[in-house]
C-alpha cells in the first residue's frame, strides 16, 4: 500500500506536474461533455477535421503576435463554416467536404510553419506538451473550458434533442442552424483548450473515446454523460502519473488509458450479450435522449 501511495504522491512533488494534472483534469472534463453529443450526433470525423484546421492559425497568430489559442479558435471555426457552406452550395457529401478541408488548411499550415523562425516545436503543437504548461496557459484552460461548459449545461436539452432529431428539434420551434453553428463553435473552444495537453493529432481521441465507451455500456443520457467524465477525468490523471514513471509523453498515454478503458467496455458488453445479460443499446440512449429533450 506505501508503495501504491508513493506512487500517486511522487510526482505532485514537482510543480511542472501539479500544473501538468489540473491542466490534464479541466480538458478531460471539457472533452468528455462534448464526446456524449458528438457520438450521438455522429461528428467524430468533424472533430478531426477541426483538429487539423487549427495550426495554420496558431502559425499566423505567432506572427501577428497574438496569443495561439485567439489563432487556433479563429482557425477552427473557419474550417466549421466552411465546411458547411460548401456542403450547402454543392453535391459533394460532408464527409468528403471535411476531408478536403481540414487536409487543405492542415497543409497549409505545414507550409507556413516551415517558412518561418519559431521556438515553437513541430512536435509539441502535434502531440501537446502537457508537461510544459505555465500558470498562464492553466488560467486560460479554466477561462475556455468553463465557458464551453456553462454553455453545453445552459443549452444541454436543446442540444441533445438536436443531436438525437433534428427534424423533431426543428418541428417544435428550435433554431436548428444557431444550434448546429452553435456546437461547432464549442468544438472549436474545445479543440483550443486541449491543444496544450494532447496537441493537433490526439485532441479527436479525446473528442471521441470518452463518449464511445460511455455509449458502449449506458442506457440512459445523464448516465452516459457521467460515465464519460469519469473515462475521461480518471484515464487523464492515471495517463499524466503514468507518463511520469514511464518517462514517455503525456498526451499519448492519456489516450492509450482511454482506449484501455473502451476495450474493457466492448469486451464487457460482448461478454454480456453471450451470457444473455442486457446490454446497453442505442436505442435505449435515444428514448432517454428523447425524454430529456421533452
Amino acid at each position: 500500500m506505501s508503495h501504491f501511495l508513493a506512487w500517486l504522491t511522487e510526482p505532485l512533488a514537482f510543480d511542472f506536474m501539479r500544473r501538468a494534472l489540473g491542466v490534464a483534469v479541466l480538458v478531460g472534463a471539457v472533452c468528455a461533455v462534448l464526446s456524449c453529443f458528438l457520438v450521438l450526433k455522429g461528428w467524430s470525423l468533424m472533430g478531426d477535421a477541426v483538429s487539423h484546421a487549427v495550426l495554420p492559425g496558431i502559425v499566423i497568430a505567432f506572427l501577428l503576435g497574438l496569443p495561439l489559442a485567439v489563432g487556433a479558435f479563429a482557425a477552427g471555426l473557419t474550417a466549421a463554416l466552411a465546411t458547411g457552406y460548401l456542403k450547402e452550395m454543392s453535391r459533394v457529401k460532408e464527409d468528403t467536404v471535411m476531408g478536403i478541408v481540414f487536409s487543405g488548411m492542415f497543409g497549409f499550415g505545414l507550409v507556413l510553419f516551415t517558412k518561418i523562425d519559431t521556438e515553437q516545436h513541430l512536435t509539441h503543437i502535434l502531440f501537446g506538451d502537457v508537461l510544459g504548461v505555465t500558470s498562464r496557459d492553466l488560467i486560460e484552460t479554466i477561462i475556455i473550458g468553463g465557458l464551453v461548459l456553462a454553455a453545453v449545461l445552459a443549452k444541454r436539452r436543446d442540444l441533445l434533442l438536436y443531436c438525437f432529431d433534428p427534424q423533431h428539434a426543428r418541428a417544435i420551434g428550435l433554431d436548428v442552424r444557431t444550434l448546429h453553428y452553435g456546437l461547432l463553435i464549442l468544438l472549436a473552444l474545445t479543440i483550443v483548450t486541449a491543444l496544450k495537453a494532447v496537441g493537433i493529432i490526439l485532441v479527436v481521441a479525446m473528442l471521441v473515446g470518452p463518449g464511445a465507451t460511455a455509449f458502449l455500456v449506458a442506457r440512459r443520457f445523464e448516465t452516459m454523460l457521467a460515465i464519460a467524465l469519469a473515462v475521461s477525468i480518471g484515464s487523464s490523471i492515471v495517463g499524466t502519473l503514468l507518463s511520469f514513471h514511464i518517462d514517455g509523453a503525456t498526451g499519448p498515454t492519456i489516450v492509450l488509458v482511454q482506449l484501455a478503458l473502451f476495450l474493457a467496455a466492448f469486451l464487457t458488453r460482448l461478454m454480456r450479450r453471450f451470457t444473455g445479460g442486457t446490454p446497453a443499446v442505442a436505442g435505449e440512449v435515444s428514448t432517454a435522449s428523447g425524454a430529456v429533450a421533452k
